[in-house]
């Protein structure tokens, strides 16, 4: 009996190659496919815009793809698993495997390595591409495509209460005394909460109290007049780019560290974090999936393919692999509203369909 983990060098290199090559040729179909369909669907919008282009165009398929990587790549490693493991049963390698004296945990170990290196590099691309592109695109569409604040940590679609009145920006930028708004209605309120004035401006910076409104124009609702507005006009002091700081948090927007500190100041102001706390967790168990990939679609790895009933173990494999991902993102909503404490709604369904995939495996193959 062998007690080494891997088989030979050669056996691990050749099945890890062969699935590393799926994984890629999977994903980048997929990629391929949806950005095109997404890109048909926006394209109209983008071009809406004054100035934009193909150039534009372009931009949107560089901040677009990132997420589209970020969302399938686990659909890709569990289609490259059930076609890596098809094609082994169909040659007959996994019985002239087993023959020599290999266990089926040997068989998958160079596909748990590859899945691992996989799960590592999602991490460090979810981490340092994927939150600057989702964030970058969404301070993008807030503005309807057109032109976004030059500054980092762009917040989109911010509603901010000014005592009875309410302030609205489709993008902020910058922070502290450099804070900049773009796209700014203020909504002044009687003490029944009827809107009396609607206050526009293209952009508005921190006038130390209060927010310094360029161009102003206002619309009284009584009376249906639009007039223009002093151009030092100051509105809402008692909004501080401190509550802005917190006023709204995307989880897919901050990376690790930065989102484990937003949630510390909500967390000092008193605000509710169970549903930023599940995100975090997340950030670390959603590359994890990879690794349980092979485990879930071990299945169609053994079994006698002459015997017909290949399509079906691989199809019993996908729908492992594909249960996974709904009671994953089931657990992750139950911890968005605090159904479910957020360590346990992001680790639970990891560790559930662990034990479930490794259940399967020992049960029928060892």
């Amino acid at each position: 009996m062998q007690l080494e983990f891997f088989p030979s060098r050669t056996v691990t290199l050749y099945i890890a190659k062969m699935f590393a090559l799926r994984i890629v040729a999977v994903l980048a179909m997929l990629v391929l496919i949806l950005q095109m369909l997404d890109l048909l669907g926006q394209s109209g919008k983008i071009l809406e815009a004054a100035g934009n282009g193909e150039a534009q165009l372009w931009h949107y398929v560089t901040l677009r793809v990132p997420q589209l990587v970020q969302t399938f790549l686990p659909y890709s490693v569990l289609l490259a698993t059930i076609l890596t493991l098809v094609q082994l049963n169909q040659n007959s390698e996994v019985i002239s495997m087993k023959a020599a004296g290999l266990s089926a945990h040997q068989i998958l170990a160079p596909l748990v390595l590859t899945a691992a290196l996989v799960a590592m590099l999602s991490f460090t691309f979810n981490e340092r591409v994927v939150t600057r592109a989702t964030a970058a695109l969404k301070a993008w569409q807030a503005v309807d495509f057109g032109t976004v604040p030059a500054t980092a940590a762009t917040k989109a679609n911010v509603w901010l209460a000014d005592g009875p009145n309410v302030l609205f920006a489709q993008a902020i930028g910058g922070s502290g005394a450099a804070t900049k708004m773009i796209g700014v209605s203020w909504y002044r309120r009687d003490a029944a909460g009827r809107v009396i004035d609607i206050v526009t401006a293209p952009a508005a910076t921190f006038a130390a109290p209060g927010w310094r409104l360029e161009s102003p124009r206002s619309f009284a609702v009584q009376s249906v007049r639009l007039e223009k507005m002093p151009a030092a006009t100051v509105v809402a002091e008692r909004i501080t780019p401190a509550q802005i700081a917190i006023s709204k948090v995307d989880p897919d927007a901050e990376d690790l560290f930065t989102l484990r500190g937003s949630i510390e100041a909500m967390q000092s102001a008193g605000r509710r974090t169970g549903e930023l706390e599940s995100a975090w967790w997340h950030k670390i168990s959603g590359p994890l999936a990879a690794l349980l990939m092979p485990l879930l679609g071990a299945v169609a790895a053994f079994g006698l393919a002459r015997s017909g009933h290949v399509l079906i173990r691989a199809a019993i494999g996908m729908a492992l692999g594909f249960a996974f991902f709904v009671v994953d993102n089931a657990a992750l909503a139950m911890g968005s509203f605090g159904g479910y404490p957020p360590l346990l709604a992001a680790w639970a369904p990891f560790v559930l369909f662990a034990l479930i995939g490794e259940t399967v495996l020992i049960r029928t193959e060892e």
